[in-house]
């Protein structure tokens, strides 16, 4: 059997594969080493409730630069990714505070009597940046239970409790809190490191993370505009057998650069991230030389941008496919930024402990990226044929539903893995596709990454900013398991309402993917049509 291969769409999958492998080792990990420098869940969230906001206006003006811009657009997209990966790699030369790491919040076995009282002089200290930490400690004694502020110190050491690391911090009286030779068991707080606040480390880090996850999602939505004009006019249903590679690229990245860390880090207490940026810069400058072969299409530009976008946005049908395109970004938005967190509570509730949770939640990125989002990025086009886009806007929406249902009674993380594995690609894999396979199809000529710019800051912008504080807050109030079965509803509720504005009404609106005209180039027409002389 011999296989053909399409020369000219291989720079495109060959920038997908180079990007997201440049990404891999990085974005995964981001919340991790936010915390390794001392960043608490509360600020991470914050960030990350505010980020995608950015997204939203980002996106569309980037979208319009490159439309607009037409003639530039490749050296734009370079400047860009090449920006992207550079804010990233900055972030290995942010100095590290002085003071201990906290890797493991629980000591065992512990004698509270040989622990001494802070000297006045030394509480005040972590205002200071002097390399000492407070935080509040949980004590359970064979004699007594109490919780106390602490004040731990050490350099770059793991915290440890004994007589030479630790003190109590006494504010209003002498009282002893547990009998002699008690032996308890001690579960710390993070550290309330006031200093990391106002020190360039943490700035810069919200700055750079900040850059590169911007110029991270704007580059993936030029590069799928980009995408859709290379394929051509009814070429959008093989857009999924491109993207695949962005999916293998950088599922291989992220085991790839976790694995090799653990090496280089050996038995250190620090985790170095030293191989994860260098995957990034090695990728990145591949990509580059990818992104300089991609061969353009000449198409039509729009007189007027702005009055064509504007134009579509006033139909009724894009404003619907908008708003559930917003509702996949807010389902979406839960299980990037809360699966984790709620993966180290059920550890904790199951266990006891998060001895293997960092492998577990490594296992969870590659069973997602290297399992069924593969086969359904590869057979999203056929999908579309098959069932159309509304069709098949519903199936995912059903789907997610179902992948949040059964997240919330998994009975431990390892469920977890076998869960993702089966349900990232009918879910995230697959609407992803359809939303802008749909953007795709009713851009007007010239406005593509504008048009992808809006739909993609609905969806992981407006909708990751909704989903990730309303998620924030339900997940306080309620736990992990009762806002998974909200989310779930949330799903199945949407699957049914569209499912009933597509029966009754978008039907006839929404557009047809069973396409069969044949796109091609300007020259390659110019050869197969009569053209008449000038």
């Amino acid at each position: 059997m011999k296989i053909k291969i399409n020369y000219r769409q291989l720079p495109i999958k060959a920038h997908y594969f180079f990007f997201m492998a440049a990404m891999g080792p990085i974005l995964p990990f981001l919340p991790v080493y936010g915390k390794e420098i001392g960043v608490s869940a509360f600020v991470m969230g914050t960030i990350t409730a505010i980020l995608p906001i950015l997204f939203l206006i980002a996106k569309p003006a980037f979208g319009f630069l490159v439309d607009y811009f037409y003639p530039k657009r490749k050296a734009i997209f370079i400047t860009l990714l090449g920006a992207t990966s550079t804010c990233y790699i900055l972030m290995y030369f942010l100095p590290i505070l002085p003071g201990p790491v906290l890797p493991n919040h629980s000591f065992n076995n512990i004698s509270c009597d040989q622990i001494k009282f802070c000297p006045p002089k030394n509480i005040d200290k972590p205002n200071l940046c002097t390399g000492f930490k407070n935080t509040k400690c949980n004590w359970t004694c064979t004699d007594n239970n109490f919780s106390v502020p602490m004040q731990f110190y050490g350099n770059n050491e793991e915290a440890d409790i004994s007589s030479n690391t630790t003190c109590i911090i006494e504010l209003l009286n002498s009282t002893s809190y547990c009998f002699k030779n008690s032996t308890c068991n001690v579960t710390c707080d993070e550290f309330e490191d006031t200093c990391l606040y106002t020190s360039i480390t943490f700035w810069g880090f919200v700055l750079l993370m900040s850059l590169g996850n911007i110029g991270f999602n704007v580059s993936n939505c030029i590069s799928d505009a980009i995408c859709f004009d290379i394929l051509g006019e009814g070429g959008e249903m093989g857009y999924g057998r491109q993207r695949v590679w962005g999916t293998i690229g950088f599922g291989i990245a992220a085991l790839l650069a976790g694995s090799v860390g653990d090496l280089w880090s050996k038995e250190g207490i620090i985790e170095t991230y030293t191989p994860a940026f260098l995957f990034v810069f090695v990728f990145t400058a591949i990509d580059l030389v990818c992104c300089n072969k991609l061969d353009l299409p000449k198409m039509t530009g729009s007189e007027n941008i702005l009055k064509d976008v504007v134009k579509l946005l006033k139909l009724k049908s894009i404003i619907i496919f908008l708003c559930f395109a917003t509702i996949a970004g807010i389902l979406d938005s839960f299980m990037i930024y809360f699966l984790f967190w709620y993966l180290e509570d059920l550890a904790m509730a199951v266990w006891g402990n998060m001895n293997q949770i960092k492998l577990i939640e490594g296992l969870i990125v590659a069973a997602e990226t290297l399992g069924s989002e593969i086969i359904f990025f590869s057979l999203s086009g056929k999908i579309l044929k098959k069932l159309g886009f509304g069709y098949t806007f519903t199936f995912c929406f059903l789907f997610y539903a179902l992948r949040l249902a059964l997240i919330s009674i998994a009975p431990n993380p390892w469920w977890v893995i076998l869960i993702e594995l089966f349900m990232q690609g009918p879910t995230y894999a697959l609407c992803y596709t359809t939303i802008v396979a749909y953007a795709s199809k009713v851009a007007p000529p010239g406005t593509s990454a504008t048009v992808q710019g809006i739909v993609a800051g609905m969806d992981d912008g407006l909708g990751f900013s909704v989903g990730s504080f309303i998620g924030g807050i339900l997940y306080k109030l309620y736990g992990g398991v009762t806002t998974l079965r909200i989310f779930s509803l949330l799903a199945f509720v949407t699957a049914f309402m569209y499912l009933i504005l597509y029966r009754l009404y978008l039907k006839d609106l929404t557009p047809e993917t069973k396409s069969h005209v044949v796109w091609k180039t300007p020259e390659e027409a110019q050869k197969e049509c009569t053209v008449a002389d000038n």
